[in-house]
C-alpha cells in the first residue's frame, strides 16, 4: 500500500487547484501545499505534451533547491490540444465562448503532465485523454459560462460540471486526467519512486 510506504516521506503539492487537492485527499495521501508563483511561458515551438511537460517542470523550479531529503514535490499542468493549438485558460467570457465553439462537435485531447521532484532527482510523466463534444448551441455555451465561469480551466470547461453532463459524448482514456490529474498514473509513479528510493 502506498500509504504505508509514504510514512517516512513528506509529499508537497505545489498546486492551488481544489480539484487536484481533493484527489490527494480521496486517495488518503497526506500532503502539504506549498505555492510559488511562476510565469507560465513556454517556447513557441513546443506542441501538445511538450508544453505540459515543460510547464510542469517549470513550476517545480522555484522550490527544487530548497527540498529536504525524502520530500517529494509534485507539480502539474494540463493542456487542451485541438487542431494543433493549445487552448489555455480563458481570460474572459468571450475567450471562453470562442474555445467552446471550437470544441463543439469535435474531438480534442486533454494532456496532463505531472512532475515529481526530490532533492536529487526529477521524473515527468504524462497522460492523454481524447474527449468528444456534441454540437453545442450558443445558448448552452452561454448558460455554462454565465453560471460556472470556467476561467480557471484549460479549454474553458470542467468535465465534472454541467457541461460535462450534457455535452460529452465519448471519452477515451482517464476521466480523472480530464478533471486535472491522472490519479492512477500518479499512484503508480509514487509507488515506483519510493520502492526504488536510493538517493
Amino acid at each position: 500500500m502506498l500509504l504505508e510506504k509514504l510514512e517516512h516521506y513528506k509529499l508537497i503539492l505545489a498546486s492551488g487547484s481544489p480539484r487536484r487537492q481533493q484527489f490527494f485527499k480521496d486517495l488518503h495521501i497526506p500532503f502539504e501545499v506549498r505555492l510559488k508563483d511562476v510565469e507560465e511561458i513556454y517556447p513557441e515551438h513546443l506542441t501538445a505534451e511538450e508544453i505540459s511537460d515543460y510547464l510542469a517542470k517549470l513550476k517545480a523550479s522555484p522550490q527544487k533547491n530548497s527540498l529536504q531529503e525524502k520530500e517529494i514535490l509534485i507539480t502539474s499542468d494540463t493542456v487542451v490540444w485541438h487542431n494543433n493549438e493549445s487552448l489555455a485558460k480563458a481570460a474572459n467570457a468571450e475567450e471562453a465562448y470562442e474555445m467552446l465553439r471550437k470544441l463543439s462537435g469535435n474531438w480534442h485531447k486533454v494532456i496532463t503532465s505531472v512532475c515529481f521532484t526530490t532533492s536529487t532527482n526529477q521524473k515527468i510523466v504524462n497522460h492523454t485523454t481524447k474527449v468528444k463534444f456534441k454540437d453545442l448551441t450558443d445558448s448552452e455555451i452561454w448558460y455554462y459560462i454565465k453560471n460556472y465561469k470556467p476561467f480557471d480551466k484549460a479549454g474553458a470547461y470542467g468535465i465534472q460540471e454541467w457541461i460535462g453532463l450534457i455535452a460529452i459524448e465519448e471519452i477515451q482514456g482517464s476521466y480523472t486526467n480530464v478533471v486535472g490529474l491522472p490519479t492512477e498514473l500518479v499512484y503508480k509513479t509514487l509507488l515506483h519512486m519510493i520502492s526504488n528510493y536510493n538517493y
